[in-house]
């Protein structure tokens, strides 16, 4: 079955002056216009195409990749608004409409927004909505907690960071647990730090706490094998280079060196530590 507004595999049928016509089964025949033909490509081979509606709601293909696709959540920039709506740059030649009513507040030509893509039931057209928990799931009992995930920081409160998990679910990072700023748009790795009784979902940007001083323990081996056995990244270090070294924060990271250290693992000297091995 073609989706509308997502990557499709599909098969060259006939070439025409316009381009080459795909096989889009139940849609019939689809367009690939000729400036999307790769070279000496022949009927009956296939190719990964997007498929989506041209500007006469037409079904058309390309070899253009979006910025994102239906069913996903992107920080998009907003090229113009006019009486219909917002449209959004999403790498494709037509933009993405954001009409007022998914609209979370006014938007303006020139900011971007984090929007969620999905298919208007009624006309069927790819539309995009900043109303993201129209679109999204506030409860879930499907993650577990310690679960990785990948997430889209999409707001902020007094509590902490709004985030989209896996372009299906919003959870909350708690200030504690972020242990430093996050960017509204900013894509980072997280883990479910818990499910409330209410299904909601709490979020961490760091492993449950035996499992992650391990890892780390282990990435803090292999920089120093990889350096000679020598680092001067010590317990004393300023927290934002041992974020960008490890993506951690300083009492983590300091945990980690306790545990390295208690295993003999590394010495840890006033102003570096060294591999014992």
């Amino acid at each position: 079955m073609i989706k509308i507004g997502q990557t499709n595999r599909l098969t060259a049928v006939k070439p025409i002056d316009a381009g080459m016509l795909l096989d889009g089964g139940e849609l019939g025949r689809i367009l690939l216009p000729r400036r999307y033909l790769p070279p000496q490509w022949q009927p009956g081979e296939s190719l990964d195409v997007f498929v989506y509606l041209d500007s006469n709601d037409e079904v058309i293909a390309t070899t253009l990749t979006p910025k994102a696709q239906v069913g996903e959540c992107a920080l998009l920039e907003v090229r113009e608004v006019n009486s219909t709506g917002a449209f959004l740059d999403w790498g494709l030649p037509k933009d993405l409409l954001v009409p007022y009513s998914e609209q979370h507040k006014p938007m303006e030509a020139g900011r971007r927004y984090v929007v969620c893509i999905y298919l208007d039931p009624y006309t069927g057209r790819i539309t995009a909505s900043s109303r993201l928990n129209r679109h999204l799931n506030e409860k879930s009992r499907q993650f577990k907690p310690g679960q990785a995930v990948n997430l889209l920081i999409c707001g902020k409160t007094d509590m902490g960071y709004k985030a989209v998990i896996n372009h299906t679910h919003l959870g909350l990072i708690f200030r504690d647990d972020a242990f430093r700023p996050l960017n509204y748009g900013e894509r980072v790795k997280g883990y479910i730090k818990g499910v409330r009784q209410d299904q909601k979902l709490d979020l961490s940007l760091q492993p449950p706490a035996g499992e992650g001083k391990n890892l780390l323990a282990e990435q803090i081996l292999a920089r120093l094998r990889a350096q000679g056995g020598i680092s001067d990244l010590t317990d004393k270090s300023p927290p934002e280079a041992i974020y960008a070294a490890y993506n951690v924060s300083k009492g983590n990271y300091k945990n980690a060196l306790s545990l390295l250290y208690k295993q003999r693992r590394i010495l840890i000297e006033p102003d570096l530590i060294r591999l014992v091995e």
